[in-house]
């Protein structure tokens, strides 16, 4: 499993994000390297399809699909729609992503 957290430089949200995957993934019994990808400029942002600081990514999909359809990509904050923390997604957001990459793995 490829987990990816990307991220701008001073975003206050980055080290909770990578707490929350990392303590979804011990919950789910899964042992991985989380690679943390700064994003420093605007080429950077749209190569990497970058939705927003910080944006978590579970073998090369957004946690949030919907953001995978965005057309323009910068460097910036991101909002998860339902999430109770500005900046982070639900938890339960990232946990259906672990569990759907663990899913496609086991066919």
């Amino acid at each position: 499993m490829k987990v990816e957290v990307l991220y701008v430089a001073d975003c206050p949200s980055h080290p909770s994000a990578v707490k929350l995957v990392r303590d979804v993934l011990k919950s789910e019994g899964i042992v991985v390297e989380i690679r943390e990808v700064l994003i420093t400029d605007d080429r950077m942002a749209t190569d990497f399809a970058f939705s927003g600081s910080p944006t978590i990514r579970i073998n090369g999909c957004d946690i949030a699909r919907e953001s995978s359809q965005a057309k323009a990509f910068a460097l910036s904050c991101r909002l998860y729609p339902g999430s109770a923390e500005i900046g982070l997604p639900p938890v339960e957001m990232v946990r259906r992503a672990v569990v759907k990459a663990l899913e496609g793995s086991a066919s």
